[in-house]
């Protein structure tokens, strides 16, 4: 699909989203199932998601080279996994992938012991890993302020290390709640880990994983689009109830809850998921992203259309995602009436704006970056909104479009 146009919502809906399978829980679980010699059939509701896909299809495969195409948790998983358990790969993916910097994570491999080449430069993938060789080194630092995957990905391969790992967290800490779920799902399959969190340490035994069944759960990064359906839908009778998701939730994005009140969406567990409802909104809003940076496209697109003065903070990560979110929010939202504006340096930023001067908006240009495709989707909900490139969905949930036919009406 070249560009997909939806149209406005002309009555309030009630209806029932079946929502994709976590692509965070399931690449965890794909690697620490495979560090634990298990089939896949041990794992249950894996993601759809092209990322988790393509984790799949790698770790079945055992030719030399790793093509991840655009999934950067897979590079950063099977850079670890690969590194460790000795196999000789060429790690490699798409010339954006090739711009996303890995330099702290095989910084921190190296000391390990693992031997990792880089193939053009320095930092960046492509990169040849030829084997692991235990240096006597138990204890690295990490900076915990570029990628919490990068973290992630020396913790689940620890146990395997023969004297385990002491790893010391340096500087602020970025998207903790991802850190505290892999160790959860690390802790499900028989690690016992000790992390403390005012002094940035994890230590991890030697020690080796219990195979065990793992059924992963519903992806809260793609709920938060249905709750900006809600939030921007403009009958108050609205509600959706989104499947799958659970009360005491591993994932960092369940804290969409408590940001989407102050926005106008009361959400209450069903015993099946949650249920979606209009409350009045708040006349402003300030949020810190840094647990939960996946949500900040979603919130700046409900601010812009509310007109709802929004500050964010815990914006750095952005900038070395899919694409550079940060600016593709400053073009895009300027057709939406609104600006993100940089406050301070890399630090704190504005959305401000006035959606309803808008008559028409120009197409929405997407960046090969599939959050920004399903942030921007709500707004037909009140105005007639044209998507570009509206596939790249398929990295993280291809059945969206589908999923949006339930409420929306488009041509392609």
């Amino acid at each position: 699909m070249s560009q997909i146009t939806l149209f406005p919502r002309t009555t309030s809906f009630s209806e029932i989203i079946p929502l994709p399978a976590s692509k965070s829980e399931s690449n965890r679980a794909l690697v620490i199932n495979a560090l634990a010699n298990g089939s896949i059939d041990n794992l249950s509701n894996l993601a759809e998601a092209r990322d988790t896909q393509t984790m799949i299809r790698l770790l079945a495969e055992k030719g030399p080279e790793a093509d991840v195409l655009d999934a950067g948790t897979t590079m950063r998983f099977l850079t670890a996994y690969y590194a460790v358990t000795g196999d000789v790969k060429k790690m490699t993916g798409t010339p954006r992938m090739c711009e996303r910097p890995i330099g702290i994570l095989v910084d921190a491999l190296r000391t390990l012991g693992a031997d990792i080449t880089y193939l053009n430069k320095d930092g960046y993938p492509p990169m040849q890993l030829n084997g692991f060789t235990f240096k006597g080194n138990r204890e690295i630092s990490i900076r915990g302020d570029v990628s919490s995957q990068f973290i992630s990905a020396i913790l689940m391969v620890a146990p395997l290390l023969p004297a385990g790992l002491k790893l010391q967290i340096t500087g602020a800490l970025g998207s903790k709640p991802y850190i505290e779920m892999t160790l959860a799902q690390m802790k499900h399959f028989g690690i016992q880990a000790t992390a403390d969190w005012s002094k940035g340490s994890i230590e991890i035994p030697a020690q080796k994983y219990t195979l065990q069944p793992f059924a992963v759960e519903s992806d809260w990064s793609g709920a938060s689009y249905w709750y900006s359906m809600v939030a921007l839908s403009p009958f108050e009778d609205s509600s959706l109830e989104l499947l799958g998701l659970k009360e005491d939730s591993l994932q960092g994005d369940s804290a969409i809850k408590a940001i989407m009140e102050p926005l106008g969406v009361k959400s209450t567990y069903t015993g099946r998921g949650y249920l979606l409802t209009k409350i009045p909104a708040q006349a402003s809003l300030a949020w810190d992203f840094t647990d939960c940076p996946d949500l900040a496209q979603t919130i700046c697109v409900i601010a812009a259309v509310k007109d709802i003065p929004l500050t964010l903070t815990g914006l750095e990560s952005l900038k070395v995602k899919e694409t550079d979110r940060v600016l593709a929010l400053q073009n895009e939202l300027k057709k939406l009436g609104a600006a993100l504006v940089e406050k301070e340096a890399n630090h704190l930023y504005e959305v401000t704006g006035n959606f309803a001067a808008v008559s028409a908006i120009e197409p929405i240009e997407t960046y090969d970056d599939h959050r920004m495709a399903m942030a921007f989707a709500p707004v037909a909900m009140q105005k007639e909104i044209t998507l570009l490139d509206p596939s790249v969905v398929n990295k993280s949930y291809p059945s969206f479009w589908k999923h949006v036919s339930i409420l929306l009406t488009s041509t392609l």
